[in-house]
């Protein structure tokens, strides 16, 4: 698969020297570009899925009528973190 160029952004020199500023030791003004892209879409992603999982939820009540109260829904997320942290303590159990 072939690679794409971006088109070029043009900055204020301002922005360009506080960018070059807090690049890292070796690394270049396009793989930082590069990487808040990549980093940008991926955000991008997660925030549609989750405006997309409201969307439905909303047209679930809607059709059905049920909701939930936020005591429950906390209650259920505590216990899915709970869940997963006896997972995880199990593993560490195990591998130690």
């Amino acid at each position: 698969m072939k690679t794409a160029v971006l088109p070029q952004v043009r900055v204020e020199p301002e922005l360009r020297a506080e960018l070059e500023s807090v690049l890292r030791q070796g690394e270049t003004l396009s793989e930082f570009v590069k990487t808040s892209v990549r980093n940008a879409v991926e955000y991008r992603r997660v925030q549609n899925e989750f405006h997309a999982r409201g969307d439905a939820s909303w047209a679930e009540y809607q059709r059905t009528g049920v909701s939930y109260s936020t005591d429950e829904v906390v209650a259920e997320l505590r216990g899915m973190v709970e869940a997963r942290r006896q997972q995880l303590l199990k593993r560490l159990e195990r591998g130690a």
